[in-house]
């Protein structure tokens, strides 16, 4: 069964293996890289991790956790709240490895990161995901995400949910 974790170089192996498998660029949702992060030496991960790890406190709070099936991260997903761009980026994103899609996995660290919302105090929220993606669509309409809309971005046309908690 998978979990949350938060990020940690000890999964620098299994991280490197998912990023790969995802092809070259910067567009895992959720693992919060930057195309200025230094992701392959073990100094710059380090400096990766601690990043993300630094967010999860503070008054803007961003809680990135990577989604681990035993030895393997399978994706992650992020939590904003307080982030500057949120109507850009929304409050959650997810993303998942090819060969991890079309098991629930999505849909279960959804459901995870809304009880962290909650904790949170937090209300209402904001998810987005590009038209075309109908698993994305899905996931987040599982877990009472109502379609707000759609608008186009630099990415192309993105589907805007609001989700209540």
């Amino acid at each position: 069964m998978p979990e949350l974790v938060e990020p940690t170089v000890g999964l620098r192996g299994a991280w490197l293996e998912a990023h790969l498998e995802w092809g070259p660029g910067y567009h895992e949702d959720g693992f919060g890289i930057r195309a200025t992060d230094d992701v392959v030496t073990p100094e710059g991960f380090g400096s990766f991790v601690a990043r993300l790890t630094a967010h999860d406190r503070g008054p803007g709070v961003t809680v990135y956790r990577w989604i681990v099936d035993g030895d393997r991260v399978l994706g992650g997903i992020v939590l904003r709240h307080g982030h500057p761009r949120e109507d850009e980026v929304g409050h959650i994103g997810f993303g998942l490895r090819a060969s991890a899609r079309g098991r629930g996995v999505a849909t279960w660290a959804l459901g995870e990161m809304l009880c962290v919302a909650r904790d949170l105090g937090l209300k209402t929220l904001l998810l987005m995901c590009l038209d075309d993606n109908v698993a994305s669509a899905r996931t987040i309409e599982h877990h009472g995400g109502v379609l707000e809309g759609v608008r186009t971005t630099d990415h192309g046309p993105v589907r805007r949910y609001r989700i209540s908690l």
